[in-house]
């Protein structure tokens, strides 16, 4: 298979479902911030020393390409062939991680300045990532069909980023950093 065709040295691509729209089209960008987030989360886990939390991160790495498949297709393909889209099950268990993790973490005070051990550092780097590819997503479903629990699960995914980069630090004895205004 060809990684390069010249189709899109024009400006365009092609939604999965055939639909042809412009590079720059609220779709492509939330998928394309969604690309990020998942390149980030596969950082996180090429620095993070727990199987336990890799196996998660591999979970959310195949969920965040479930949500951009959803976001990338178009027409039949988006009611037919998405098998594996978000749902509220989804939520419960970036919920329930979150509320286990939380646990044994110290009470949260202050804000927390982003860093501490390398995972932890990129666990926020993703949390931002993911935030803008909210916004994004918030872009595209204003022109485009995107369910609401798709919106749900992207901001509940932040949480769980964030939540992430205290636990990580907490594994490692590495207290948080906190702002001092």
């Amino acid at each position: 298979m060809k990684i390069y065709t010249g189709f899109g040295d024009s400006g365009k691509t092609s939604l999965w479902g055939g639909e042809i729209v412009k590079k720059n089209d609220p779709r492509v960008s939330a998928y394309g911030a969604l690309d990020e987030l998942n390149s980030a989360t596969g950082l996180i886990r090429s620095l993070n020393d727990s199987i336990e939390i890799d196996s998660v991160l591999k979970n959310r790495q195949n969920e965040i390409f479930n949500l951009s498949s959803e976001i990338a297709a178009s027409g039949k393909k988006q009611d037919t062939e998405l098998t594996n889209a978000i749902s509220e099950e989804h939520i419960r268990v970036l919920e329930s991680e979150i509320d286990v993790w939380t646990e044994e973490l110290p009470p949260l005070k202050k804000f927390i300045l982003p860093g501490g051990g390398m995972a932890a550092a990129q666990a926020h780097i993703a949390r931002t990532i993911c935030r803008r590819a909210e916004r994004e997503m918030v872009g595209a479903a204003n022109t485009n069909q995107l369910r609401e629990i798709c919106l749900v699960y992207i901001n509940r995914l932040s949480d769980w980023f964030f939540v992430l980069g205290r636990y990580l630090n907490y594994l490692q004895n590495i207290d948080d950093n906190t702002w001092s205004p």
